[in-house]
């Protein structure tokens, strides 16, 4: 397993020529790039003429990650040729979907068809971040796949301006798209790891109506009422400021199990917040605020959780992918100290490790273990690495 990292901005254009030798069947070329990439795929042309064999993947982001740096309107680009590992790409389109409220779990269907198979050990998915339902289309990759089939991914960002994501599809990037990776054979490991570090606040309320993942009331109150109310003056600013401010879920008050839902849009006349994934009508909610310093323990623990897998970490000095997905709404916190977190996460990988990632609009990972779920406002890490 060979990796090679490069960065485009353009300023100074590519960071360094391209290792052409790696190009390959076996090879992913993973991008993470600026919205802005829909109006001038330039740089994209030049890295897929120089990869004109190799599987590339990739979508829009909030901040692209690099090792240990974060930048914006940028390309982050990890080139890596698996010696043993056969890959194979699968693709959706959501508006070829036909029933509107099944649309991304029959998405999430079909790329589970289109991979599914002997040796399927992993799958890696990158989807358009605001015209899917994050929860839908995770159900229904769950439902097409073995249990034992890691599955793990994000959504595609547009800084907090939720205006446009793109997700790469015929080496295009292409709103609208839900890609995903499989990879197969004995010799792939996949680690995964998914920590917030939020404090909850507030009381524990009922959801007592909503649809799919439009919340319309909280113990019987209309919720864009209620969410103003707690976020004061910072309400003007919503939804970008609502992502300060995720809401915590889970099935009943004695549930051990919780998840983590951030805005994507408001409704002023139907007095509703819409989020990335499912909001289950009866399930308990409540609000949560930032602390600075879990954020980056939150991300610490989710690389520990990542790297403590058993066979899951290669030796000291062996090559790894590490692949940080954190949501916007840690870095509308984190601000300029973001860089701590992935740095957090980057000092608890061993030597060898190349970690690219970018800012989200939701995050794709088992809760600890067992099938996967719809996460927001965590770092969520999958790392790569192959055995003899």
């Amino acid at each position: 397993m060979r990796i090679e990292t490069y960065h485009h901005d353009t300023a100074q254009g590519w960071s360094q020529p391209f290792d052409t030798s790696l190009d390959g069947p076996r090879t992913l070329v993973l991008v993470f790039g600026d919205s802005t990439l829909l109006d001038d795929a330039t740089p994209l042309d030049a890295l897929t003429a120089a990869y004109p064999h190799s599987l590339v993947m990739g979508c829009s982001t909030a901040g692209e990650i690099l090792d240990t740096r974060i930048n914006d309107q940028s390309l982050a680009v990890a080139v890596t040729r698996f010696e043993r590992t056969d890959l194979r790409m699968a693709s959706a389109i959501l508006a070829d979907m036909t029933d509107g409220d099944a649309v991304s779990e029959q998405a999430g269907a079909q790329l589970a068809a289109q991979l599914a198979g002997d040796g399927l050990r992993a799958v890696f998915v990158l989807s358009d971040g605001l015209a899917v339902n994050g929860s839908e289309l995770v159900r229904g990759i769950n439902a097409g796949l073995s249990e034992d089939v890691v599955v793990t991914g994000g959504l595609a960002g547009d800084g907090a301006r939720f205006n446009r994501t793109w997700v790469i599809s015929g080496n295009r990037p292409l709103p609208g798209h839900v890609t995903a990776l499989g990879l197969y054979g004995d010799h792939i490991r996949v680690g995964h790891g998914s920590k917030g570090g939020w404090d909850i606040f507030g009381p524990e309320r009922k959801v007592t109506r909503s649809r799919a993942n439009v919340l319309y009331e909280l113990d019987g109150r209309p919720a864009l009422d209620l969410y103003k109310e707690y976020l004061g003056e910072l309400a003007d600013g919503l939804p970008a400021t609502g992502l300060r401010f995720p809401l915590a879920l889970r099935e009943n008050r004695d549930a051990e199990k919780q998840l983590v839902r951030t805005i994507l849009a408001i409704d002023e006349d139907a007095k509703s917040m819409t989020f990335a994934g499912d909001i289950p009508e009866g399930w308990m909610a409540q609000l949560m605020r930032a602390n600075f310093d879990q954020l980056v323990e939150g991300a610490e623990n989710a690389a520990l959780m990542t790297a403590n897998r058993g066979d899951d970490t290669p030796p000291a000095g062996e090559p790894m992918l590490a692949v940080a997905i954190s949501c916007v709404g840690r870095r509308m916190v984190l601000g300029e100290e973001s860089e701590e977190e992935v740095e957090a996460t980057q000092s608890i990988f061993p030597p060898g490790t190349r970690q690219i990632g970018f800012y989200s609009y939701g995050e794709l990972s088992p809760y600890a273990t067992g099938s996967c779920d719809l996460h927001n406002q965590t770092m969520t890490l999958t790392t790569f690495h192959e055995i003899a």
